[in-house]
């Protein structure tokens, strides 16, 4: 299995594909279980962002390795209209799109590790990590 594989992100086809591609490399690593589904559930709220923000963008998933620990690192790109207020689309409830506000901090929620870099007219990155 490659250590990264990268899925173009502009359909809802590609959130799936996306999560399978996650979903495998996470298996690989040796998730199991309920934190395969965790770290498919944050492909999918990353990748469902992409879409609705910026129209199209990229899903980069790859192997993480700590000293002795494995895990995976999964980095959401686009070069949409970026967030011009972070902080408040850190917000649980907020929202300028159609759905709940859930996205970007139920992503934050499920995994280990959280960032996000935006830049208005340039675009965003948010990187998050699962280790085990």
């Amino acid at each position: 299995m490659a250590d990264e594989m990268r899925v173009p992100i502009s359909t809802d086809a590609d959130i799936i594909t996306a999560r399978q591609k996650g979903r495998a490399l996470a298996e690989w690593v040796g998730f199991s279980g309920s934190d395969l589904t965790i770290i498919a559930s944050a492909i999918s709220e990353l990748a469902r962002n992409i879409i609705e923000y910026a129209g199209h963008g990229e899903i980069i998933i790859r192997l993480a390795e700590r000293g002795a620990r494995r895990g995976i690192v999964i980095v959401a790109r686009d070069d949409g209209p970026g967030i011009p207020d972070v902080a408040l689309a850190m917000q649980d409830g907020y929202s300028t799109g159609k759905g709940l506000g859930l996205g970007l901090p139920g992503a934050r929620r499920l995994m280990d590790e959280f960032e996000i870099v935006s830049e208005v007219g340039k675009g965003t990155t948010v990187t998050v990590g699962k280790w085990r």
